[in-house]
């Protein structure tokens, strides 16, 4: 794990997103497309609006949300909300969103054929993933009764999560997908998830599910 420290939020954003235009660039000069995954949350959105403007062959990156909520994207829970209004804008609306969420299908009727979707785009170019205080990452929660499958090597590219207490499921990428990325950063704010971060070096995936792909990630935290 490398981790960059920045003085503020606002220069973590700035130098976080030239970081990954950049990353991108030099994936597509080696592919013709690349698959590039984004998280949701709040913290990711200041990012997005550094990078949208960059001079990337947008036409030419698919974007993939690391997990949604089994909502619309208009629904205001909705993670895709957030990557539309912020990401997918500017230069960056060319770039071929790959959407998460079936209309008028169950969460679990529809995760293998998301998975058979996602699977024909892998390997993921570059990944940019947040962290909860709780260690997890995607909708991989600590102690969840998904992250058993989803941890597993031969797991499907996308498995449902149901978490206690939250009025609709999820879906989230699993970790071979996320483990396999070519270029890893994992963004975050506030001593409590720096905290985390360290912390979950030493602990099993199950407590800290965050774990599954630190060992060659970049982490980078702004108080």
């Amino acid at each position: 794990m490398k981790l960059i420290e920045y003085p503020d939020a606002e220069l973590m954003a700035m130098g976080l997103a030239n970081t990954l235009a950049g990353q991108l660039k030099l994936a597509l000069r080696q592919s013709d497309r690349v698959l590039f995954v984004v998280p949701g949350g709040t913290t990711p959105g200041a990012v997005f609006d550094a990078l949208c403007g960059a001079n990337i062959e947008w036409d030419r990156v698919d974007v993939l949300l690391s997990d949604e909520r089994w909502r619309p994207e208009e629904h205001i829970r909705s993670n895709t909300r957030l990557v539309r209004q912020r990401l997918l804008v500017e230069r960056a609306s060319a770039a071929h969103f790959i959407p998460l969420y079936m209309r008028d299908t169950s969460v679990e009727d529809a995760a293998p054929q998301l998975s058979q979707t996602i699977a024909a785009h892998l390997p993921v170019a570059v990944a940019l993933l947040g962290m909860g205080a709780d260690m997890h990452t995607a909708s991989l929660f600590p102690n969840n009764p998904a992250l058993e499958i989803a941890m597993y090597d031969k797991a499907p590219a996308i498995v449902p999560v149901h978490v206690k207490d939250e009025p609709e499921p999820r879906v989230s990428l699993t970790a071979p997908v996320l483990r396999n990325a070519m270029s890893t950063h994992i963004v975050i704010t506030g001593d409590a998830k720096l905290n985390a971060v360290r912390s979950a070096r030493g602990c099993d995936t199950s407590v800290a599910p965050i774990g599954a792909v630190l060992e060659d990630a970049t982490v980078h935290w702004a108080p």
